[in-house]
């Protein structure tokens, strides 16, 4: 399965906010297992650079982002992108690229915490939970 994580899902994990981060963390590791494919969009790592220096340093954020963009793909953004985004009926402008971008790369589903933020959404959306669960039930 090839899923787009909502940019508060990546940050979950590197800011290791609780309660979320042990789940948010196991979904990564899946991906290092090569059991998921997992792409950002590509304002994600935009988000977690500025978001991680923010609350942790510069050098934490520069590594951060780092890791990222070593480890996972970057779904591609143009005018195509974001015009589907602006033109779409999700009130937030970011979760709309997320998802556009999403669509564009021909993934699966997107992974976020905010499932009433994706309710447009035209691809299926998951919370952690959930696609967990479906991931256990299909071994």
């Amino acid at each position: 399965m090839r899923v787009l994580l909502d940019t508060d899902v990546v940050l979950d994990v590197i800011l290791e906010r609780p309660p979320f981060f042990q789940i948010a963390q196991e979904l990564f590791d899946l991906h290092e297992e090569g059991r998921i494919e997992i792409f950002l969009a590509a304002i994600t790592p935009i988000n977690v650079f500025y978001l991680t220096r923010k609350y942790k340093g510069v050098a934490t954020a520069r590594q951060a982002t780092s890791e990222l963009l070593s480890s996972i793909k970057i779904c591609p953004l143009n005018q195509t992108v974001l015009m589907e985004a602006q033109e779409s009926s999700f009130k937030d402008f970011e979760d709309a690229v997320q998802h556009a971008s999403a669509a564009a790369s021909g993934l699966d589903a997107v992974v976020t915490r905010n499932l009433k933020d994706f309710k447009h959404a035209t691809l299926p959306i998951f919370s952690l939970p959930d696609l967990l669960n479906k991931l256990r039930t299909e071994e």
